[in-house]
């Protein structure tokens, strides 16, 4: 058994030891590989969307089952859960005056277990909610995502108000787990669920970036001028190639952790 996992163990020890720079660029690689692997098993590239859906209802499962099971919020971030809500809610908005379809249905899922999540942590297990180490504030996100949203958002037909809330639902969901990265750099200890809820949450930001990038592959760039024109379709791109590599740093320390088989991922100071 030990001698299995010591090739792993060496490729880890000597991805380490490098400097920022090559570990950016072997990330970059490591990314483009995955995508090209991804577009030969999966034809139908829609179902990435609806896997990263899943993924992400994964993750919420298991926060949930920390919650009722273990009866401790400890190292869960409430803010990360109210703007997940918040950009459920308004993206939930969106598909009903927009477009209706399954991911209607499973956002509706999500968003009633996010609300769960944040009722067991305002109400039943206060007590064990970290208010000190979740201080990353609000306004520093929200703002930002509603300027962006007015300044640059889809030219599609629809009334102006949803093409508001359509932009600023794609934004707001990019930035949405720094409060959570924000509380685990300063507690520097994340315990098992906390980890894998999070690692499901980068897990599911790929499948949903690589949606996109593969569709836009496929159709040549015409998905991108689907979209509408100006800044609006390299923006959607944009964005989900941001919330891809805002998780990436973390999911690297998760997979180490999971290799050497520690239970509890201890984050070096500097991450995330």
């Amino acid at each position: 058994m030990r001698a299995s996992k010591r090739p792993l163990g060496v490729v880890m020890a000597w991805v380490r030891r490098q400097p920022p720079k090559v570990k950016a660029f072997l990330a970059v690689v490591t990314g483009m590989a995955a995508l090209v692997f991804i577009r030969f098993i999966v034809h139908d590239h829609d179902n990435l969307f609806v896997a990263a859906e899943a993924v992400h209802a994964l993750g919420i499962a298991v926060l949930i089952y920390k919650l009722t099971k273990e009866r401790t919020c400890a190292g869960l971030s409430l803010k990360t859960q109210d703007l997940t809500a918040l950009f459920l809610a308004v993206r939930l908005y969106c598909s009903f005056v927009m477009e209706y379809d399954i991911h209607t249905v499973l956002d509706t899922a999500t968003l009633v277990a996010t609300l769960f999540v944040i009722y067991m942590i305002r109400f039943k297990l206060r007590s064990t909610y970290m208010v000190d180490k979740d201080n990353f504030a609000l306004y520093y996100v929200v703002i930002p995502c509603a300027v962006l949203a007015l300044v640059v958002h889809p030219s599609t037909s629809h009334n102006i108000a949803n093409r508001f809330s359509w932009a600023f639902c794609v934004y707001l969901e990019a930035v949405s787990v720094l409060p959570q990265l924000r509380l685990m750099q300063n507690t520097k200890i994340v315990e098992p669920f906390t980890a894998h809820y999070v690692f499901a949450l980068g897990v599911a930001r790929f499948l949903s970036c690589a949606h996109w990038v593969l569709q836009v592959l496929d159709s040549r760039g015409r998905l991108l001028t689907a979209l509408g024109y100006g800044l609006w379709p390299s923006m959607v791109l944009l964005s989900e190639i941001v919330q891809t590599f805002i998780l990436a740093d973390f999911c690297y320390y998760y997979v180490k952790s999971l290799v050497g088989g520690q239970l509890v991922l201890r984050l070096p100071s500097g991450v995330v």
